[in-house]
């Protein structure tokens, strides 16, 4: 029991929850042997490999100049899970992440291969941050002070045991939630919904906070998924189908998945991303948490080639799941 933290949230009614923090629906683990083998066979195939025309044309063929006036209740994909939602008369940032680096330390670690298409100090005004999990690459505390300092009033929704790091990054309304909860704010529903990962930033925390993927519905009716980072459980893309199908937009995961030996318990792959895109009965849905930064190993420019193969495969029109421009936009149907 030694390092073991109790729950706070503890609820021995919720099959996720456990005395020391959470788990996902299906049993995950993660051996230490396997980590080490990953990185063994990453150094000597000499993996990812760069994108097949150079990081410098790919980081240049994937952006545009984001045009942030254009209007409708709309979807930016800035970089990685990144994104800008206006929704109504609010504006929303996922998972905002502007560093150079998703490390505990800014000399080492996975380096950004790609700018974002905008800085903070580029941003329209934004309303709410909406977090999925504490990982670097999606809890990134630069970025957070950041936009803290610049929105004074900006309200983060988190998923629960994120709230202490939040308010000593200057956050002050933090609205902490469990899976199947929701708040409205500037009427706009935000649920939490189960995805299927782990939590941890350092070495003792290993899923002391909870991860989610996030639902967001207009008064109107129209409904935003956010996948965050997540694997592939049939089970619970089911229960989120049965709460919340048809979805009208959705950004969902398709990079970070190689070797699948290693990544199928924590990251979908493009073929997973259609299946769930089915699942869900999306109306359109863009690609996401690719093309910033190598954290596994396919080069950067796979996933999207994979996304257009797997929509031939199960026969979805290209045009309902893009691979779209760092900066690019998208209506979200109504």
């Amino acid at each position: 029991m030694l390092f073991k933290r109790k729950n706070p949230y503890y609820n021995p009614a919720k099959a996720h929850h456990t005395p020391y923090g959470f788990r996902n629906l299906e049993p995950t683990v993660i051996k230490q042997l396997e980590v080490w083998r990953w990185s063994w066979e990453r150094h000597r195939q000499h993996l990812p490999k760069p994108p097949q025309h150079g990081y410098e044309l790919f980081a240049r063929n994937w952006y545009q100049t984001p045009d942030f006036t254009l209007s409708g209740n709309r979807l930016w994909w800035i970089s990685h899970a990144t994104l800008l939602l206006r929704l109504q008369n609010c504006m929303i940032i996922t998972d905002p992440v502007f560093s150079q680096r998703v490390s505990p330390v800014t000399f080492a670690g996975p380096k950004r291969r790609t700018q974002p298409a905008a800085s903070i100090a580029q941003l329209p005004p934004i309303d709410v941050i909406v977090l999925s999990h504490n990982h670097y690459d999606h809890l990134d505390k630069t970025s957070i002070r950041q936009l803290a300092a610049r929105f004074p009033a900006i309200t983060a929704v988190v998923p629960l045991g994120l709230k202490n790091i939040l308010q000593k990054l200057g956050i002050n309304n933090i609205v902490e939630l469990d899976w199947w909860e929701q708040v409205s704010i500037k009427n706009i529903q935000f649920h939490a919904v189960p995805a299927h990962h782990w939590s941890q930033r350092g070495i003792i925390d290993r899923n002391h906070s909870l991860w989610c993927g996030w639902i967001m519905q207009t008064t109107q009716g129209s409904s935003t998924y956010f996948s965050g980072d997540t694997g592939f459980s049939e089970i619970m893309f089911q229960q989120i189908a049965e709460h919340f199908a048809p979805i009208d937009m959705a950004a969902i995961q398709i990079g970070a998945y190689a070797p699948r030996w290693f990544m199928h318990n924590q990251h979908i792959d493009p073929q997973q991303a259609v299946t769930i895109f089915k699942m869900l009965q999306c109306r359109q849905a863009i690609g996401i948490h690719w093309g910033a930064f190598e954290l596994t190993d396919e080069p950067l420019d796979e996933p999207p080639q994979l996304l257009a193969a797997a929509c031939v495969q199960q026969q979805l029109a290209a045009c309902r799941f893009e691979s779209i421009k760092m900066g690019a936009s998208r209506l979200i149907p109504a």
